[in-house]
């Protein structure tokens, strides 16, 4: 199953030429997994009292076509694959119905202290595969 969230090309997003900069895709992507993982009941600061973070750990993005200031596009987040301390998704900026740039994401669970992987809640974890198995 994806989750989908509205974005606005602003000026600040741009190059000089009034197409979106590379990286910003890469906030657009992580605006995307926040919310699909907000509605798994991620709360950021909740796991970071609890010394938990997610981090990314592998991207691939495969840019096919220029995103212009003031395009409104779909940032489309789909959950791939869960496992025990990591989980990955595949991303689309699309504009029109139309894929403008993907990604492929691996992110991970990680001890705020240590750095090092750890499970992800399992509460988390069952509600993320839930979600996955529903798409």
């Amino acid at each position: 199953m994806s989750d989908s969230i509205e974005v606005r090309i602003y000026y600040e997003d741009t190059d000089a030429q009034g197409v979106v900069f590379y990286a910003n895709y890469l906030k657009y992507f992580e605006r995307g997994r926040t919310e699909f993982l907000r509605e798994c009941g991620y709360v950021q600061n909740d796991l970071l009292k609890k010394g938990i973070v997610f981090i990314v750990n592998k991207l691939n993005v495969h840019y096919k076509k220029p995103v212009l200031l003031d395009q409104i596009v779909q940032i489309e987040s789909s959950l791939k694959e869960v496992k025990n301390a990591s989980f990955s998704f595949h991303q689309k900026v699309i504009s029109n119905s139309e894929v403008m740039c993907d990604a492929s994401v691996l992110c991970g669970c990680v001890d705020l202290k240590s750095k090092k992987p750890i499970a992800l809640p399992e509460k988390l974890r069952n509600k993320m595969l839930v979600k996955q198995n529903a798409g």
